[in-house]
């Protein structure tokens, strides 16, 4: 059997949102921009396969995202897959499973898989109020930060990314770029093609962006979008390091002005960056959205 993997593209939004909703859940991987923008990267490519959503990572010797839909589909899409993988003469793999997910699948094919989590691809998940507030002796050094950012920049400024701005933004994260060795670092400068594509997409793709500015020039911005009912999901977030506070203060400004409709805040893995983990850690997440690699036993 063959199936018509493509990568995706601008137009296939509504059809890879119609079927995350119809399985909707934390994981950032689960939202159109995030697959559309690191495809280009990760050579992932999707198809339909018995009305369910399958993503196939080439880069991975042909794994699979665990697929999307009404269960049914999603039990008949997965039959299906271990009947290609067997073809194709691949051992069947699937990467990115949540726990939910892997519940699911040892209910229908009890005994016969494995899951191992992965902790670098975990997502940290926060309280929106907490991010919000900063409130308790445990995040008294935050707002330690954002007061003491506050004292040496009285004049600092939140807005909306929108198209009168989103040009200076562009310029910004070009320099940030430069200053942070992305040309000599190939994650790097493929989180920063990322980054430049989400800005110059931002309304294509349905992005809701915010603007740090300290004496009138822009010192940070962070991006993101709803990923389910109660969680929204923040995928950029830039600030330059000299500017003291500047991280905290655009965390704390974006999600007060854009997050506060939704009970959580999923701000994405750590990439097993010893330095970004520690910094994600010290906001406290309310808990960690675990996904791993799935192979026969």
């Amino acid at each position: 059997m063959e199936y018509d993997f493509k990568r995706p593209e601008l137009e296939d939004r509504d059809l890879v949102n119609h079927y995350f909703f119809q399985a909707p859940g934390r994981s950032c991987e689960r939202t159109f921009v995030n697959v559309f923008l690191w495809s280009r990267h990760y050579k992932v490519k999707f198809a339909v396969i018995r009305d369910a959503l399958v993503f196939r990572d080439e880069s991975a010797g042909y794994a699979f995202a665990y697929p999307a839909g009404e269960p049914e589909a999603v039990r008949n899409a997965l039959e299906a897959l271990m009947e290609y993988s067997k073809e194709k003469g691949h051992p069947f793999k699937l990467y990115n499973v949540t726990p939910e997910h892997f519940e699911q699948l040892d209910q229908w094919f009890p005994g016969r898989f494995r899951i191992e989590y992965v902790r670098d691809v975990a997502d940290y998940v926060y309280e929106t109020e907490k991010l919000a507030t900063l409130a308790g002796k445990k995040l008294h050094g935050k707002r330690n930060h954002i007061n003491k950012f506050k004292t040496l920049y009285p004049d600092c400024s939140y807005e909306h990314i929108n198209d009168e701005n989103v040009e200076e933004c562009f310029q910004m994260a070009l320099k940030w770029r430069n200053q942070n060795g992305c040309d000599d670092d190939a994650e790097k400068n493929a989180e920063m093609c990322v980054t430049l594509n989400s800005l110059r997409l931002y309304k294509e793709l349905g992005l809701t962006g915010g603007i740090l500015r300290v004496n009138g020039q822009i010192a940070a911005f962070s991006m993101g979008e709803p990923l389910c009912s109660d969680t929204f999901v923040v995928h950029i977030e830039k600030a330059f390091a000299d500017i003291e506070g500047a991280y905290p203060m655009i965390n704390q400004q974006f999600v007060q002005h854009e997050c506060m409709d939704y009970k959580y805040v999923n701000r994405e893995d750590d990439a097993g960056s010893e330095g970004l983990r520690k910094a994600k850690l010290s906001y406290r997440p309310a808990f960690m959205v675990e996904k791993g690699i799935v192979t026969e036993i």
